[in-house]
């Protein structure tokens, strides 16, 4: 039981953490950082990070002597493209408009509708879980567009805290900002399908981490090059910009990574997954402490949508499971996500 209440507080803290280092990258970027740059620094600090941890974390696995071919090079180069490159310029550019968990909660329904539409799975209506899920996705997809169209009244017209975290109203674009967002969650369901490809490859996890991880950090690098021309964008001094790339950096690589497999192991695949929709309650707090004139009562309404449609999705997922085990079924875990901060 103590081990149990450990794994909860530990994962309801992760989330927080997530959920704080989102607010102080965004304030950062309203203040000028470019996301951009900001994406190949944190990405750079953790291949620093991952690629010695992850030699020694399986260094007394040696079942896999040939992990290191061209196959599993091509996966680990197109998961730092599409998880990284992709997803992670997509989320923190949207990051500089707005502040959202919501569209985060897409990745279930969007895990189970794209294997439909690239008919690489067959959807089974004899099952209540594959109904559910596809109950869960269509909630989730009425809440990401409520949270694009609609954002209704501030909550409060006054903040409560100094305005050091505070956004200007100049700082939001909400419609561009949400679909930038679901186009990041978009790339992380592609993402989920390649990792799934990858672990049959190398089961040593830390190390397609690692790698995928060095990929994205080369990459990235070349598109902040393309689309950051000032050297200046680029300049590192000891401020909060630096605090925020180093806790970022380091919480993302490791800690958060250590403590979701730890959970997972010891409570199931499923164990992590049920506690990212504590981002909104987070960000609502956060946002009607923290920010002036941009909480609004529309995105809590989209964002508690996509909450539901989240577990729906989760809880046909958890039954589909169920399922395919006892008709003898066996299932590869995907990998937790280490790049979701957004």
């Amino acid at each position: 039981m103590k081990v149990d209440v450990i794994a909860c507080g530990s994962m309801v803290v992760v989330e927080g953490c997530i959920i704080a280092l989102t607010i102080m990258a965004s304030t950062a970027m309203a203040k000028g950082m470019s996301p951009f740059v900001f994406v190949v620094y944190t990405n750079a600090l953790a291949s620093m990070i991952l690629l010695p941890y992850s030699f020694l974390f399986h260094q007394n696995n040696r079942s896999e002597e040939t992990w290191l071919t061209i196959s599993f090079l091509l996966h680990v180069f197109f998961l730092g493209l599409i998880g990284v490159t992709i997803a992670q310029n997509l989320a923190f550019v949207g990051l500089s408009y707005i502040v959202a968990c919501g569209m985060a909660n897409q990745m279930p329904a969007l895990s189970f509708i794209l294997p439909i539409i690239l008919r690489s799975r067959k959807l089974d209506w004899k099952r209540s879980g594959s109904e559910a899920r596809l109950i869960g996705s269509l909630i989730s997809f009425v809440g990401a567009i409520s949270l694009t169209l609609y954002k209704g009244p501030t909550i409060t017209n006054n903040s409560l805290a100094p305005p050091l975290l505070v956004f200007t109203s100049t700082h939001e674009n909400w419609v561009v900002g949400c679909i930038l967002f679901a186009a990041s969650s978009f790339a992380l369901a592609v993402w989920n399908i390649l990792q799934a490809k990858t672990v049959k490859i190398c089961k040593q996890v830390m190390k397609i981490i690692s790698f995928y991880t060095l990929f994205g950090t080369i990459q990235t690098a070349a598109v902040a090059l393309y689309m950051e021309r000032d050297p200046q964008a680029w300049k590192l001094e000891f401020n909060f910009e630096l605090l925020i790339i180093v806790l970022t950096g380091i919480f993302s690589s490791l800690i958060r990574t250590k403590i979701q497999m730890w959970c997972t192991r010891l409570k199931g695949p499923f164990f992590v997954a049920l506690f990212k929709p504590c981002g909104i309650a987070y960000a609502t707090t956060f946002g009607c402490l923290l920010f002036s004139d941009t909480f609004h009562y529309g995105s809590i309404m989209g964002a508690f949508i996509c909450g539901v449609g989240y577990y729906t999705v989760l809880w046909g997922q958890m039954k589909d499971e169920e399922m395919s085990k006892s008709e003898g079924g066996n299932k590869v875990p995907l990998l937790q996500q280490p790049d979701s901060q957004v």
